[in-house]
């Protein structure tokens, strides 16, 4: 090929810089030339596509209230919530000062609904945990424990005076909830390895152990405390209300995931409720476990909320950062990263989705096909921020990103409401007919 010759007068006409030009004395005539093609070039930017995480359309399957439900609690999330969370992850702090807006949308979005856990169909209850984890892992959890488990057990176990008495104040934010199984010795084995203790006497109970993780705690109101009854050995459960003497809580600190979440130890040192503070419908663990199955329905929802916004956050910022002279969008490994983290999500939303339907059906769910999702979902989560932490390169771990916050995130969700290990074992199970816990 011939080489191409550019006459020196014409280009220091062309950019009126005598001395830039000069400066390129060292450049081939080549490498000028495709400098010149580039400045030139007179094509309009493009217009980008919107970032859309539902790429199957998975919401043309809600019903419009249900539609309407995600849209509520989707506009609260971006406009309330993601300008601010960033800087309370950070400090590792509660945003309190949300909790009255927080109720409000809830009334305005749910109305009565949130009255009990049963209050709220399976696909309504999935795409709230989405929609919240989405934005922030956090608020879902601190709604996931106070809702899902605090109210959740009142309604499944408790008796009709007990749910006249805490449901109303809790679903108006007036009381907080908190839920104590995991002990600090006791995590997986918690079905038969609880030391918490439960001993009966004329004039109540009296609860003595030790719990570990509990969400809300720190300044909740209300404790589900699951104990071991020492008279017949069976799980048993308790509302055990702050300020009782006794019981003791103390936030956990130096967590790197949802540090807006306050967890806490407790102590309950010879802690006395009265008969009325047992939640009746807890006979066993049995009991603890139909609950724990509906949870894990609720995290694989979740994984895939964090999935979700994991994903718009590394395509907008993958839109604007330009390297090379072009959107990183436009490099083929990028493309691969992306369209691997949309894949994941559009599988996790679609599991998610059947999983609800069928628990629909059958107005249960089963405890194979949460642990399915909650397995399942966890592996294609952690890849999923994974994928978007090292396509943001070192800006991947500034929480200005928010792929940063997602990434850390991740890590609590899979672990939670049941290990990873746990769960593909309960599925082994169901599959095969055999155990392989032990």
């Amino acid at each position: 090929m011939a080489p191409v010759t550019l006459p020196l007068a014409g280009l220091t006409r062309l950019f009126k810089f005598p001395d830039m030009v000069r400066s390129l004395s060292g450049v081939s005539p080549q490498e000028i030339g495709l400098l010149l093609k580039s400045i030139t070039s007179k094509r309009r930017p493009q217009a980008l596509p919107p970032i859309n995480s539902d790429f199957y359309d998975i919401s043309e399957m809600l019903t419009e209230e249900e539609r309407a439900v995600q849209r509520g609690i989707r506009a609260y999330m971006e406009q309330r919530v993601r300008p601010i969370i960033g800087a309370y992850w950070e400090r590792g702090e509660f945003p309190h000062e949300l909790l009255p807006s927080f109720a409000a949308m809830t009334r305005e979005v749910l109305g009565d609904r949130l009255h009990g856990i049963s209050g709220i169909g399976p696909v309504v209850g999935g795409v709230i945990a989405m929609e919240l984890a989405r934005v922030d892992a956090s608020m879902y959890t601190f709604l996931g424990v106070h809702w899902g488990l605090a109210m959740g057990s009142i309604d499944l176990f408790g008796s009709e005076e007990q749910k006249r008495r805490w449901l109303g104040p809790m679903q108006r934010f007036e009381q907080i909830g908190t839920w104590s199984l995991t002990e600090p010795e006791v995590g997986s084995a918690a079905a038969a390895g609880l030391t918490t203790t439960a001993r009966r006497d004329e004039h109540g109970w009296v609860l003595h152990g030790a719990k570990k993780w509990c969400g809300n705690a720190p300044f909740a109101d209300l404790n589900i405390v699951f104990a071991r009854d020492v008279s017949d050995h069976q799980v048993k459960a308790f509302v055990v209300e702050r300020g009782t003497p006794g019981y003791h809580v103390e936030k956990l600190e130096g967590k790197i995931a949802l540090r807006v979440v306050q967890n806490a130890d407790v102590r309950l040192e010879q802690v006395r409720v009265p008969e009325a503070n047992r939640l009746p419908g807890v006979k066993s663990f049995r009991d603890v476990a139909r609950q724990l199955g509906m949870a894990r329905g609720h995290v694989a929802w979740a994984m895939t909320g964090v999935a979700m916004g994991a994903y718009e956050r590394t395509l907008e910022y993958a839109n604007q950062r330009i390297q090379f002279g072009r959107p990183i969008t436009g490099f083929q490994l990028v493309q691969q990263g992306l369209v691997r983290m949309l894949g994941n999500v559009t599988a996790m939303q679609t599991l998610c989705m059947r999983l609800s339907q069928l628990q629909a059906r059958d107005g249960k769910i089963s405890q194979e096909r949460a642990s399915l999702a909650k397995a399942y979902c966890g592996e294609r989560l952690r890849e999923t921020v994974a994928i978007g932490r090292n396509l943001l390169g070192g800006n991947g771990i500034l929480l200005e990103h928010e792929v940063a916050r997602y990434f850390a995130d991740a890590e609590a969700l899979y672990s939670y409401e049941g290990t990873h290990e746990m769960n593909t074992l309960i599925v082994g199970r169901a599959i095969t007919g055999m155990s392989a816990f032990l």
